[in-house]
């Protein structure tokens, strides 16, 4: 899943277009650390008089806000920027969900998908542990596979645990963000 904020149509840009299109350099400045407000201020003071040049300096000017915009918020999260990408990717299942939950004020829809989704996976994982617990002694083989689930579903365990308690934008983005 590429990381939503670096699409044409994911927030980060979204916003960046309606501060060029209201001229309000408020819309984008959120989703900047305040650090790297006054690049993105100077990209935008840059990029508003550059779209009066006309229709393809226009766009070649939104382009390059955009850019400057996805960049700094990805340097924000500590994550490499390396690109925009096209509108319309694949976000996976959740982040549509989120969005309506988002919209609607109601997390009910996104609680459920994510307690079915880690329900489901602990005892996926779980079972195979159990179904590989009765090896042979002296069977390395089988007792490596054992080993190897056990431990996966300790360390998977841990690791969703720390995602779950992390502070807000501090988990991975592989998004370390959306």
């Amino acid at each position: 899943m590429p990381p939503h904020c670096d699409t044409m149509d994911g927030p980060v840009v979204m916003a960046a277009r309606q501060a060029l299109e209201t001229e309000d350099i408020t819309l984008i400045l959120p989703y900047v650390k305040e650090d790297a407000s006054a690049a993105l201020n100077s990209a935008f003071e840059k990029t508003l008089r550059a779209r009066k040049a006309g229709p393809a300096a226009r766009q070649v000017a939104d382009l390059y806000f955009f850019e400057t915009a996805v960049r700094l918020h990805r340097a924000g999260e500590g994550a490499a920027y390396t690109g925009l990408k096209p509108a319309g990717l694949d976000e996976g299942p959740v982040i549509p969900v989120a969005e309506r939950a988002i919209k609607t004020g109601s997390a009910d829809e996104l609680t459920r998908m994510l307690k079915d989704t880690v329900e489901q996976e602990v005892r996926h994982r779980f079972d195979r542990v159990k179904d590989l617990q009765n090896y042979r002694s002296g069977d390395i083989v089988k007792a490596r596979e054992y080993v190897e689930a056990m431990l996966g579903l300790e360390v998977w365990s841990h690791q969703l645990y720390q995602a779950m308690k992390a502070a807000p934008h501090e988990s991975s983005h592989e998004h370390r963000h959306v």
